[in-house]
């Protein structure tokens, strides 16, 4: 016995540094969850001309977010009688983990990646999918016509944007010449960020993302006007902050992905600013990317279903594929 676990310890050192640095990319994302709150918060509050949060933690509410996690945990874990027990407890856990998932193959920097996959965009998009059935399932174990709704809305719109949203990143595909991550952020240093190569694409990525991430102004399945909070309305304390985390990790992550695929990821604008750490960089166009999808969130309204859907289907799926047959002419004219 003893010799088995000798000769099996250096994989369980791999074990532990994988584990430790799993635990640590955790606790990062959950500190940008909550400050990433909280800055929504202050740039919606700053743009509509409110206050925003301003009371716990100082003049700023530095703590604001912090105390609603806290109020949240301590809140009563109420079951409807009739729901599907079983489905109604593991739904958030279907929702949220894929959240988590799709990080291990975006490359923060040339050094900082988790799994370098030759797949790794495909990857993302597999498993991020997984989530809808978490939503559907939690609009259908709460036993609410209010939560069925919101999740059959949720399963509708999550596929009928997936496809533009997958249609926009060919044409980085075919000038990168792969799904990998790091060989698209490489292809942008030798030629330009595909923002410039691939603007259509990107504006559809942006639109498409949004309505990926269920919010304003796509956000129909939590119409709180209309289904009074959507799939998760029978969730509360933990279970719903669930939802909410997942929510905001694949802001996150989509934010992140963003600036790998369109703004050349921790490259810098410019060959003579490559003093600058590559992580640097990334922070950079990562924060304008978050702060833009805030700014969409606080412009426009919400959108009607039947409007989101015509959207997605006769506007957005039709010019992805003029896209990508333009993308497929530059390529071979100008970049065989």
């Amino acid at each position: 016995m003893m010799e088995s676990l000798l000769h099996s310890s250096p994989s369980w050192t791999n074990f532990f540094i994988f584990f430790g640095l799993a635990t640590a990319l955790l606790l990062a994302v959950l500190g940008f969850v909550t400050y990433g709150i909280l800055a929504e918060r202050k740039v919606m509050g700053f743009m509509q001309g409110r206050m925003g949060p301003n009371q716990v933690g100082g003049s700023w509410g530095l703590l604001q977010t912090v105390a609603d996690v806290l109020k949240l945990l301590i809140k009563e874990d109420t079951i409807p009688k009739l729901a599907d027990r079983p489905l109604y407890i593991i739904a958030p856990v279907i929702a949220f983990t894929p959240a988590f998932m799709v990080l291990a193959t975006i490359p923060f920097t040339d050094r900082f990646q988790f799994a370098d996959i030759g797949v790794g965009l495909l990857y993302y998009i597999a498993i991020s999918g997984i989530t809808t059935v978490g939503v559907v399932a939690a609009g259908w174990a709460s036993n609410n016509k209010y939560s069925l709704l919101g999740g059959m809305r949720a399963a509708a719109q999550m596929i009928s944007y997936e496809v533009p949203l997958v249609m926009s990143v060919i044409g980085g595909v075919l000038l990168a010449g792969s799904l990998n991550l790091n060989e698209i952020v490489a292809a942008q240093g030798e030629t330009f960020w595909f923002i410039l190569l691939q603007p259509v694409g990107f504006l559809i990525f942006v639109i498409a993302s949004v309505a990926e991430l269920n919010r304003t102004p796509f956000d129909l399945p939590e119409a709180e006007s209309e289904l009074v909070a959507g799939y998760h309305v029978e969730y509360s304390g933990f279970r719903w902050a669930f939802f909410m985390l997942a929510e905001y990790v694949y802001l996150f992550a989509m934010a992140s992905l963003t600036t790998v695929l369109f703004l050349g990821g921790w490259l810098p604008p410019f060959e003579f600013l490559g003093f600058i750490p590559g992580a640097v960089w990334f922070a950079l166009k990562f924060s304008v990317v978050v702060f833009v999808l805030i700014w969409i969130r606080v412009t426009f309204p919400r959108l009607r279903a039947d409007q989101l859907m015509e959207f997605g289907w006769k506007v957005l799926l039709p010019v992805a594929l003029g896209n990508i047959f333009f993308s497929a002419i530059m390529k071979e004219l100008f970049f065989k």
